[in-house]
């Protein structure tokens, strides 16, 4: 990994409809020529960012066909930028920049939060309606369904990379509308 990106997009930002709006404070550039990973039933979502393609997915935990409770999500790399191979993230990328901590709320529902950003918060929980678990978060007051993140880096350091826009995608669960939050951190 050339860049450690802190997961800057959870700090604050207003929720928007799909329709661009010039009013937004940055526009993210680059991220329609990033492949689309392959997902399945386990997938929760995905961060994709510059200066590669390498994508970092977020992945339901299952072990003999239930989820792991001690770690409901496996966190791993799609290497776009090599040979399109899965690898494990490194110690570093798991304890300070890409990593989720996890704590049973109760049967079926965790709080998450990100190891570098701990204070929005995350959670995992089965739905009914849509039988299958998801991630959802609360924003500005409105709870979304977290599917994409997009970080548009342009220089910064190692640790401090200069993340000038970011793009969050997701589904307002009560109307089942795309959702994309911009912001510039």
């Amino acid at each position: 990994m050339k860049f450690l990106i802190i997961p800057l997009f959870l700090l604050s930002f207003t929720l928007h409809d799909k329709t661009v709006d010039n009013s937004l404070p940055c526009i993210c550039k680059l991220q329609h020529t990033f492949p689309t990973p392959p997902v399945s039933d386990q997938t929760l979502f995905y961060i994709q960012r510059t200066p590669n393609h390498n994508t970092i997915m977020y992945d339901l935990n299952m072990k003999k066909g239930k989820l792991n409770t001690e770690e409901p999500v496996h966190v791993y790399w799609i290497r776009y930028g090599e040979n399109g191979q899965k690898e494990e993230l490194s110690y570093i990328q798991r304890q300070f920049a890409y990593g989720l901590k996890s704590r049973k709320l109760a049967d079926n529902r965790f709080e998450l939060s990100f190891v570098s950003y701990k204070k929005q918060l995350l959670y995992l929980e089965w739905s009914a309606l849509l039988n299958r678990y998801r991630i959802h978060t609360t924003i500005n007051g409105k709870t979304i369904d977290v599917n994409k993140v997009f970080l548009q880096i342009e220089g910064g350091s190692f640790w401090v990379p200069n993340v000038v826009c970011v793009e969050v995608k997701g589904t307002d669960p009560a109307t089942g509308k795309e959702v994309v939050q911009l912001f510039k951190p």
